[in-house]
């Protein structure tokens, strides 16, 4: 069987490089290397920012009632002044010791500490 004359010689070579250089740049466009596209992800990317939605929301509400908890608290104004006099990359242990990033049903987390200790010491 004989291929058609176009697939034949220097023509078959170009269009298996035109197909090579189409699926490039599509694969370029498609996951949005070349700065716009169609907004493609790998799963994994997809999960991670998922997490990191979740986990930013998480903050997003719990820091205000960490905060209202300290605010609450009968000694609120000394541990306020305690927690200002602390250095600032010790404040989220400063609220761990003390209890208030911890809610029922939930574990510690570092973030939430440190979202509230900013609340706290925001200047009004």
């Amino acid at each position: 069987m004989e291929l058609p004359s176009i697939l034949q010689g220097q023509r078959l070579s170009d269009m298996v490089k035109a197909g090579i250089a189409g699926a490039i740049l599509m694969t370029a466009v498609g996951f949005n290397w070349t700065g716009y596209g169609f907004g493609w992800t790998l799963e994994s990317t997809a999960k991670q920012a998922a997490s990191d939605a979740a986990q930013a929301s998480m903050v997003r509400v719990l820091a205000p009632i960490c905060a209202d908890k300290f605010r609450q608290a009968s000694d609120a104004v000394a541990n306020l002044a305690a927690l200002k006099s602390t250095d600032s990359w010790k404040r989220d242990d400063f609220i761990k010791q003390a209890g208030y990033a911890t809610f029922p049903g939930s574990e510690y987390d570092g973030k939430v500490a440190d979202a509230c200790a900013q609340l706290l010491t925001q200047v009004k």
